[in-house]
C-alpha cells in the first residue's frame, strides 16, 4: 500500500482482516486526528468499511462496558467481520437516516435548543399579573404539563363529518350513502337495525330529519335490538307487533363510532388507511394549533408566546434574543436577578444557533417537523449538535455530509468539519463530493467496481497521491472540470408557463418551464427548488391532466401528518404538449424485508416462470407460484419466507439469527431441489445485477430489465436484497430503472429530486446517459440538483433564490449553462463557471 502517513498524524487505527459484506479480507492503517475521506463507486465497500467495520466495532466496545439491561435499548450494528483493529476511539456515527417519522420530532428537539427555549420562558418569561411560575416542562406540548388537553400537543383535531362519511347525499342507507360504514355483512347488519329503530332506509338521506342524521353518525349509544334479516319497514313493524321470533340480536354503532374504534385498533393497514380517509384534520380550537395549554402561551418573551417565537427563522431568533444575551433586557431594571438568568440563557441559545446558520441552516424554525426535512438538513442538524457538544478524542464516522447541499453551503460545512477536527477529533466521512474529497488530509479509495468486483482498498494516503492509481475511479474527477460533459443545449419550441405559483417560500411566482429538452434547478439550500419542482409542479400538472393525488402519507402514522399544504396558481399554456407525468421520487420501494429489487421491477415474476418451466419443475408440477417466498407452498415453514428468525435475549436486544431450518434460502428443501443452469432459486436471488446480467445473458425479457439496473449504477446490488437495506437514492434509481424498461412514449414529463444523491461521479455519468436518452427520445426532463456537473449538461437552467427560506423563493436567473454562470446575482454561477 502506498505512502506513509505524515508526522503531524498523533497516531493509527490499524485494521487487519476487514471481511464485512464485499471487503476483502481488507489491510488499511488510517490516521487519527484527521478529516479522512472514503471515496469509491456506488457499491464499492466504502461504508462497509467506515460504518460496518469501523464504527461497528467501537459501539461493539463500547456496549461491552455497561451493563446488559442498559445495552437492550440501543440498537446495535452487529459485529464486524474483521481480524483485528488497534488504536480505535471511541466513535460517534452521523446517518441519514431519518429514524420514524413523527410530527412531535422537530428542529428544535433535534437540536434540544427547545429544551433551552423552554428554561428562558420558565425563568425569564414575562406572566400574567398573579400567575404562578411554570416550570420548563409545562412549555412542552409533548409532556401532560404542557400539551393543550383538546388535542394532546398535536395541535390539531381529527374527526368524521357528516360530508366525509356521507359523500352523496341523494343516496338511501340501502344505497349504501353512509359510506363510513364496513361492507358485506356488517354494513347489511347496520342498515337492519336501522330499520327495526324504525328509520326508513329507502328514502334519500338528504330527506331525514337532520335529528335522525346526527345519531345515525354521531351517537355514542350502541342500543342491542332484534334484527329481521331481509324484512322492509312495514314487515319488521308487524313481526314486531306479532313478537315474532328475531334472525339474532344486533348491536348498533354509530359511523363515527366505527371509524375511530377500527382507526385505534384495527391491525389492518387496510382497513386503517379505509378509514383514514373520513377523519378531517382542522386546527385545535382551543390552542389555534399551538399545541400547549392556555397558561404556557400566556407567557411571552420578546413580545411573543414561546409558540409563535419557534415559528420564526433561526436568524430571527437569533436578533430577538440579541437584547437579552447583551443585558439589555426591559426588565433589567425591576427584576435584575430574572435578567441576569435571560443573558446566561439567551447566551447560550444565539451559541447553539450560530452553527446551525454557520452550517446554513439559518431559514429553518425550531417548529419544523424533521420528516419535512431533507437527510443532508437532519445530517447537519446533528453534526451541528456534536461540534457544540465540544467532545474530544471521538472519531465521527459520517454518512454523505454533502448530501442535498449547494457547493455555496458546502464551504460552510468543510468550517464546521475543521471544527471538529481542531477540537482533538477523528473524522471518517464517506463522501462523493469532489470538494470534500479535495479538502481531505488523507483519501481511502475503495473498488476497483462495485460488489464482488470492488472490496479492495486501491489507495491510502494524502489527496495528491491518488492521480497516480490507475485502478481509481475518483482520481480523474479531483481536476477541476475533469469529467463535465458539455451541454447539448437543444433547440426548445414549446413552453410549459406556470403562472401564480404559490407553495411554502416560493409566493405568486411566474416560471416558463421549456419542453422537450433537460432542464436543472438549481439553487442555495431552501431556496424553494423542490418547492416548485417536486410539489407545485407536479400537484399543477397532476391536476391539468386530470390525474389522482398521490398518496404521500404512511399507512401506520396516518393521524401523524402534517396538514396537506396548498398549491396554488395555473398552467397558463403548454400543457397540450405534456401526455404523461412520472415522478421518480426516493421513497422506499417496500417497507418489508419481502419487498426487494426483484419483486419490485417485475423481473422476480419472469426468474419464477423460469424456474417453472424446467424439467425438474414440470415433472413435479410446480407452478410458478411455488419458487415465491411469499407462497406457503414453496416457502420454508419454520421462518415462512423470511429467512431469518427472531431470537430474544431477555436482556439484551432481540437479534436475528439466520433460520436453522433454511439457513437464510426461504424455501424448502423440496423447492431448492429444482435448479435453473446449475442454480436455485435461492442462489439466483443472492446473484449481483451484474451477475445476473450474465446468468440471463440469453434470454431477452429478463436482460433486459438487467441491462438497464446495471446502466444507472446499481449492477452491485443482489436480487433478492431487502427494500429496507437500501437508501433513498438506490430506492429512485430502481424506480428510474423500472420505467426505463416499458416502452417509451413520447412526450412525457419526468420529474426527479436529487437523482445523485449517494453516486459516485463516474456512476453520475451513466445516469445522464440515461436521462439525456430520455430527452432525445421526445420526453421532457426536469432535475434539482445540486451537482455542478449535472446543470453543466442540461440545456437549461433555473437558479433559484437568492438565499434560502423567506429570502428565496424567486427565479434568479434562467437560461442556458453559459448564461446562468454569466449572472452576477446568482450563489450558482461562481460554481456552474468553472465547468460551463
Amino acid at each position: 500500500m502506498p505512502n506513509k502517513a505524515p508526522d503531524r498524524h498523533t497516531g493509527f487505527i490499524r485494521v487487519r482482516g476487514a471481511r464485512e459484506h464485499n471487503l476483502k479480507n481488507v489491510d488499511v492503517d488510517i490516521p487519527r486526528d484527521a478529516l479522512v475521506v472514503f471515496t469509491g463507486i456506488s457499491g464499492s465497500g466504502k461504508s462497509s468499511l467506515a460504518f460496518g467495520t469501523l464504527f461497528a466495532e467501537a459501539q461493539r466496545r463500547y456496549l461491552d462496558s455497561i451493563s446488559p439491561y442498559a445495552r437492550r435499548l440501543i440498537d446495535q450494528v452487529g459485529v464486524p467481520e474483521v481480524d483485528a483493529i488497534e488504536g480505535l476511539p471511541p466513535a460517534v456515527a452521523l446517518q441519514q437516516q431519518r429514524g420514524a417519522p413523527t410530527a412531535r420530532s422537530s428542529v428544535g428537539s433535534v437540536t434540544t435548543i427547545s429544551n433551552s427555549l423552554r428554561m428562558l420562558y420558565s425563568r425569564a418569561g414575562q406572566y400574567p399579573k398573579g400567575q404562578e411560575i411554570i416550570y420548563a416542562d409545562g412549555f412542552s406540548p409533548n409532556t401532560p404539563a404542557g400539551a393543550c388537553p383538546r388535542c394532546h400537543g398535536l395541535g390539531r383535531i381529527y374527526d368524521a363529518t357528516e360530508a366525509t362519511m356521507v359523500p352523496d347525499r341523494s343516496l338511501s342507507i340501502r344505497e349504501r350513502a353512509v359510506a363510513a360504514w364496513p361492507g358485506a355483512w356488517q354494513g347489511q347488519n347496520q342498515r337492519d337495525i336501522l330499520t327495526t329503530l324504525g328509520i326508513d332506509v329507502d328514502v334519500p338521506w338528504s330527506r331525514l330529519p337532520k335529528k335522525t342524521r346526527d345519531w345515525i353518525l354521531f351517537t355514542d349509544e350502541q342500543p342491542v335490538v332484534p334484527v329481521f334479516a331481509g324484512f322492509d319497514l312495514a314487515e319488521v313493524k308487524t313481526a314486531l307487533r306479532r313478537k315474532t321470533e328475531p334472525s339474532y340480536m344486533g348491536t348498533f354503532t354509530s359511523a363515527r363510532r366505527h371509524v375511530l374504534h377500527t382507526f385505534a385498533n384495527t391491525h389492518s393497514a387496510q382497513q386503517k388507511k379505509r378509514v383514514a380517509q373520513y377523519l378531517v384534520s382542522t386546527s385545535c380550537p382551543a390552542c389555534q394549533g399551538k399545541r400547549l395549554r392556555p397558561e404556557a402561551l400566556s407567557v411571552t418573551f420578546a413580545g411573543m408566546d414561546i409558540a409563535e417565537l419557534s415559528q420564526q427563522p433561526l436568524d430571527e431568533v437569533a436578533r430577538l434574543l440579541a437584547p437579552a444575551a447583551s443585558g439589555r433586557s426591559p426588565q433589567h431594571d425591576a427584576h435584575p436577578e430574572r435578567a441576569l438568568t435571560a443573558q446566561r440563557i439567551a447566551e447560550d441559545l444565539q451559541a447553539r444557533i450560530a452553527v446551525l446558520r454557520e452550517l446554513g441552516l439559518g431559514y429553518l424554525s425550531l417548529e419544523r417537523a424533521t420528516p419535512t426535512l431533507s437527510p443532508g438538513e437532519l445530517q447537519r442538524l446533528r453534526l451541528a449538535t456534536q461540534i457544540r457538544s465540544k467532545l474530544f478524542g471521538v472519531v465521527y464516522v459520517m454518512d454523505e455530509p454533502s448530501a442535498g447541499l449547494h457547493p455555496a453551503d458546502a464551504q460552510a460545512l468543510l468550517r464546521a468539519l475543521d471544527q471538529l477536527k481542531a477540537a482533538g477529533n477523528s473524522l471518517f466521512v464517506v463522501e462523493h463530493e469532489v470538494e470534500v474529497i479535495r479538502h481531505a488530509d488523507w483519501i481511502v479509495d475503495v473498488g476497483p467496481a462495485a460488489g464482488e468486483q470492488g472490496g479492495q482498498v486501491l489507495y491510502s494516503g494524502p489527496p495528491q497521491g491518488l492521480a497516480a492509481v490507475e485502478a481509481s475511479a475518483t482520481r480523474r474527477y479531483l481536476s477541476s472540470g475533469q469529467g463535465a460533459s458539455v451541454s447539448r443545449e437543444r433547440p426548445i419550441a414549446h413552453w410549459l408557463r406556470l403562472r401564480g405559483v404559490t407553495r411554502n417560500n416560493v409566493k405568486d411566482l411566474d416560471v416558463d418551464l421549456p419542453l422537450g429538452v433537460f432542464t436543472t434547478v438549481t439553487g442555495v439550500s431552501g431556496s424553494g427548488k423542490s418547492s416548485l419542482v417536486s410539489q407545485a409542479l407536479i400537484d399543477l400538472v397532476t391536476e391539468g391532466l386530470g390525474l389522482a393525488a398521490q398518496d404521500t402519507g404512511e399507512d401506520d402514522d396516518l393521524l401523524q401528518r402534517q396538514a396537506p399544504a396548498i398549491t396554488a396558481g395555473r398552467i397558463a399554456a403548454g400543457l397540450s404538449q405534456v401526455r404523461r407525468l412520472v415522478q421518480v421520487d426516493q421513497k422506499p420501494i417496500g417497507r418489508t424485508p419481502r419487498s426487494n429489487l426483484a419483486t419490485y421491477t417485475g423481473l422476480f415474476d419472469h426468474v419464477r416462470k423460469r424456474f417453472a418451466q424446467t424439467p425438474a419443475a414440470v415433472k413435479r408440477r410446480f407452478d410458478a407460484g411455488r419458487f415465491s417466498f411469499n407462497v406457503a407452498k414453496g416457502r420454508c415453514p419454520t421462518c415462512e419466507g423470511e429467512g431469518s428468525v427472531s431470537v430474544e435475549l431477555l436482556f439484551m436486544p432481540s437479534v436475528y439469527a439466520p433460520c436453522p431450518t433454511c439457513h437464510g434460502a426461504r424455501y424448502n428443501a423440496k423447492t431448492l431441489e429444482v435448479e435453473l443452469r446449475g442454480r436455485n432459486i435461492a442462489q439466483v436471488l443472492q446473484l449481483t445485477v451484474s451477475q445476473a446480467a450474465d446468468f440471463f445473458a440469453e434470454d431477452a425479457a429478463i436482460a433486459r430489465v438487467l441491462r438497464v439496473l446495471v446502466e444507472v449504477g446499481l449492477g452491485y446490488l443482489r436480487l433478492g436484497q431487502p427494500a429496507t437495506e437500501l437508501s433513498g437514492g438506490e430506492a429512485q434509481r430502481i424506480k428510474l430503472a423500472t420505467e426505463l424498461q416499458r416502452a417509451q412514449r413520447r412526450d412525457t414529463l419526468y420529474v426527479l429530486d436529487e437523482p445523485t444523491t449517494g453516486l459516485h461521479p463516474a456512476d453520475v455519468d451513466m445516469l445522464m446517459l440515461q436521462l439525456q436518452g430520455l430527452v432525445d427520445a421526445g420526453n421532457t426532463v426536469v432535475v434539482v440538483e445540486h451537482d455542478m456537473r449535472v446543470a453543466a449538461s442540461s440545456d437549461w437552467i433555473i437558479d433559484m433564490g437568492p438565499g434560502p427560506g423567506e429570502a428565496g423563493g424567486a427565479v434568479v436567473a434562467s437560461g442556458t449553462p453559459r448564461t446562468v454562470a454569466a449572472c452576477a446575482d446568482s450563489r450558482t454561477a461562481p460554481f456552474l463557471a468553472e465547468l460551463a
